[in-house]
């Protein structure tokens, strides 16, 4: 099978696949230990915003916050993450059950 040209193109072709042996929860692992600050940042989005009389708190939202406050952003931060983000900062503050909503999962 010879190499289409989307192949040598940066963005596309192989390199676009790379992820494809992976599920999204492992890429979430794996960008989670490699940069803690986002999870740390949430948090203190999460905080803030209650503090200030938030009644619920959009996961997605705050990754808009979080791609504004981190000076360069952070390369790899996928919308993917949110659902997963948002269960790990419910599973660290069960407090905040009733302001970030969570759907059943499809998919592990």
């Amino acid at each position: 099978m010879s190499a289409s040209p989307q192949d040598h193109t940066p963005g596309l072709g192989r390199t676009r696949h790379r992820h494809r042996s992976t599920t999204i929860s492992e890429q979430f692992h794996a960008f989670d230990a490699q940069h803690p600050r986002v999870y740390r940042t949430l948090e203190r989005l999460v905080a803030q915003r209650l503090a200030a009389g938030a009644q619920r708190i959009g996961t997605k939202a705050l990754f808009e916050a979080l791609r504004w406050r981190l000076p360069h952003g952070v390369e790899g931060l996928n919308n993917n993450f949110t659902a997963l983000y948002a269960r790990r900062l419910l599973t660290d503050h069960p407090e905040w059950a009733s302001a970030i909503e969570v759907r059943r999962r499809r998919s592990a």
